[in-house]
Formats: C-alpha cells, structure tokens, sequence
C-alpha cells in the first residue's frame, strides 16, 4: 500500500501537480525519525573492553547493594530500596554486554514476557510495600516474591530450565494419599 502511495505521488509529479505537503512532511518524519532505542544503541556504541567493565562495575554495585539490603533488614524502607536498586542494578548490567535495544527485545521475547512482568510488577510491588505501607511482613513477603521472580526469570534464559524446575517442584510437593 505504501509503495501504491508513493507512486502516486510521484506520478502527481510529473503531471505538475503538488503534492500534499501534510504527507510529504508526515513520510519524511517517518524516515527520519528513529526510535527511542534505536538512538540509544547508536550513542552507547563501546569496545568490548568498556563493555565488560561497565558489565562487570554494573553487576559489582548490584550484588554489593543486594547483600548491603540484608544490613538494613528491620528497616523495611531502606531494606527494600536497596535490595531493589541491587536487582535493577544486576538486571541493567547485561545490557552493557548485549546492548540496551536487544536486552529490551530479549525481555519481550513470547518465550519470557510472562517472567518479566512477574519480574517487573514485584518489584513495583516490594517498592510499594517498603516506601508507602511500610510494613515489614509485607515487604518481607513483596522481597521473597522479587527474589522468586528474579529466579523465574533468570531461568527463562536456560533452555528448559523452567520446566525441569517446574517438573522438580511438581514431584516434591506431589500430595496423593
């Protein structure tokens, strides 16, 4: 349809006819405008050795800021931000080593959409249980649920690690009498 249009425009043009100048500048907005991570990859072009730095720094400060959480533990607030900024922390360092576009495009992959959103919303809610309710039962219960999502996730990358650990739990916890 569009390369129909785009004939007729030019057929318009050898005619003497103008051409529409709404379409005109909404095709070259098309063209010229990128997307949001397609910008992002152009300007966060590194070496290899950057990138295993900044993976290495990035993953360094998560794990540091995962296990620091556990200092602060009686504190729902502090434990949960720290805890939560630990996990952002680990998650965002893989995007030093594959880039931010392809992390993104992995996360929304069919195979892992489920596991990210799991993911994703325990951390929304242990931030919302730590900063807003401030209970330390369910921030407690909102940290085990990201640690579990955490897992879920990572797992999504292992082939079949998913269903050979759903398949393990599904034998443990079998309760026919």
């Amino acid at each position: 349809m569009e390369k129909m249009n785009h004939a007729f425009e030019k057929m318009k043009m050898m005619v003497g006819m103008e051409v529409e100048e709404e379409e005109q500048r909404a095709a070259e907005e098309e063209e010229s405008s990128l997307s949001f991570m397609d910008d992002l990859n152009r300007d966060c072009a590194l070496t290899t050795k950057q990138r295993f730095y900044g993976f290495a720094i990035c993953l360094s400060a998560g794990l540091t800021c995962t296990l620091l959480s556990m200092l602060v533990f009686f504190n729902p607030v502090k434990f949960g931000i720290t805890f939560t900024l630990g996990n952002l922390m680990a998650l965002g360092s893989t995007a030093f080593l594959i880039g931010p576009q392809r992390q993104v495009t992995m996360m929304l992959d069919p195979a892992r959409i489920y596991a990210t959103a799991l993911y994703l919303a325990s951390i929304i809610i242990a931030l919302f249980c730590a900063l807003y309710v401030r209970n330390k039962l369910l921030t407690l219960l909102a940290i085990i649920l990201e640690f579990s999502g955490l897992i879920w996730y990572s797992l999504s990358y292992i082939p079949f690690a998913r269903t050979m650990v759903s398949k393990v739990f599904m034998t443990c916890f079998d309760t026919e009498f």
